[in-house]
């Protein structure tokens, strides 16, 4: 698992908020090196991550890379805009609600196969509060984060059917030998309605 700080999870979420009110106000790109000059060598390395958008506790995007292949910055850039832009689920964030979005970052791991002889043993294999989950079959893909499982309150078994559902397949489909299940674990930073961020990090 990778290290963060607290302030490392502020810095993130200042980028992604500026980078939302620029894209939504002026349809302008920030250029990180500039606006952030002094940023920690480890925040340029790359990995998996996602950014969700809330307003008043409801969902407004979610997007996000599972795989490392952004320097971090970039990724939580990019992700934001999109996550703002280009979540089918919803219009695009307005003017007018720039000034009212919680960000949350999600950093991933690497996503690893679970491999099993069994499939019936899955849900013993995979801990709600630690792992987040992909589902693979053919050209078919579902990927839940890991705080979905612990917000809906949803045991192994329901986690694994909800990423079966994302993918567009039907609940059970983990228990098939040709489906792939991959999880991941994240660290999160997650931002309140009164600007302040805090981190949660895996369960052990």
């Amino acid at each position: 698992m990778f290290e963060y700080s607290l302030k490392d999870g502020e810095i993130l979420v200042e980028i992604a908020h500026k980078a939302i009110k620029e894209y939504v106000l002026h349809g302008e790109i920030i250029d990180i090196k500039r606006e952030f000059p002094a940023l920690p060598q480890h925040l340029l390395e790359k990995r998996g991550a996602f950014v969700t958008l809330t307003i008043n506790d409801e969902l407004r995007g979610c997007i996000g890379i599972p795989l490392p292949i952004q320097p971090l910055v970039e990724a939580v850039r990019d992700m934001a805009i999109s996550a703002a832009t280009e979540d089918y689920r919803f219009i695009p964030v307005s003017e007018s609600e720039v000034d009212e979005i919680q960000i949350e970052i999600s950093i991933l791991t690497l996503p690893r196969e679970l491999k099993l002889e069994n499939k019936e043993e899955a849900p013993r294999k995979i801990k709600v509060g630690r792992d987040g989950l992909i589902i693979e079959s053919d050209w078919q893909r579902g990927l839940l984060l890991p705080q979905v499982a612990v917000e809906e309150n949803w045991n192994e078994e329901e986690f694994l059917d909800h990423a079966c559902i994302k993918a567009g397949l039907h609940e059970g489909c983990w228990k098939k030998k040709e489906t792939k299940i991959l999880t991941f674990q994240a660290i999160i930073f997650s931002e309140d309605k009164k600007g302040k961020v805090k981190m949660i990090l895996p369960e052990e």
